[in-house]
């Protein structure tokens, strides 16, 4: 019965890592297909399409899969229409909350979303209402292991970043928005393996949250990226996850 009881339990992480790994690449798929839309198919000539693939292959997508989504991009192929658009309030506690969506039914999105908020204890804002509070940066992302900070430091700062984060288990390194492409490069020929490399929104200042209000802030965010449309949502909390834990 216990094996039986041990084989369920891997079934079920494995499950539940494909159907991430799916979602991952769903966004990564959006995301070339716009980038190609909007400015070409060509990788060289479209900084915005090298670093989706970029990170596609980064999460191991299969080749094919890049392709046909640029093609689509372009309009070799035929796919569906998709639109950015983004949103903003508030979480329980005060937190400022941006979520950037692609979308082919802008109905249907604000509508989800706006359910989300409601159902999490936040309320959805005004365009502009939070935006203020969070500055658009390159963001790479990369596995601790047994990289050191200077390692990390000397190729991406000498590339122009403008900082490199410990975050724990990972370095984040962070860039102006057109030096993005240029560091990924410089650190990826330098060796690292580049998990991400996206443009993020950097909170400015966080805001504490405790006890019950943190979990459901943390609901907040977790049901907003679970949701098909929504490509990256930002939030300028500040937990502490060892009283949850404890909790």
């Amino acid at each position: 019965m216990s094996g039986h009881n041990k084989w369920s339990s891997i079934k079920h992480k494995k499950g539940a890592a494909d159907a991430k790994r799916g979602k991952i690449f769903t966004k990564l798929i959006k995301e070339i297909t716009i980038a190609a839309k909007a400015g070409g198919g060509d990788p060289d000539g479209n900084p915005r399409l090298k670093t989706a693939i970029q990170s596609a292959k980064g999460a191991n997508m299969p080749q094919d899969n890049i392709v046909r989504a640029v093609k689509k991009g372009t309009g070799e192929l035929e796919g569906v229409s998709y639109e950015e658009v983004t949103y903003e309030g508030y979480g329980p506690g005060g937190v400022a909350v941006m979520v950037d969506c692609t979308t082919d039914n802008k109905n249907r999105t604000v509508a989800e979303i706006r359910r989300i908020f409601s159902k999490s204890g936040g309320n959805m804002g005004e365009s502009g209402c939070v935006n203020w509070m969070f500055d658009r940066k390159g963001q790479i992302i990369i596995q601790k292991e047994a990289i050191t900070e200077e390692q990390i430091m000397d190729v991406a700062l000498e590339a122009g970043a403008e900082d490199v984060v410990d975050m724990d288990a990972v370095w984040e390194i962070r860039t102006e928005v057109a030096d993005l492409y240029a560091v990924s490069t410089a650190l990826t020929e330098a060796g690292f393996n580049i998990e991400e490399s996206k443009l993020s929104r950097i909170p400015q200042n966080f805001v504490k949250v405790e006890g019950k209000t943190a979990e459901q802030v943390l609901r907040l965010v977790e049901s907003l990226d679970d949701s098909d449309d929504v490509q990256d949502a930002y939030a300028n909390y500040d937990i502490d996850f060892t009283k949850i834990i404890e909790e």
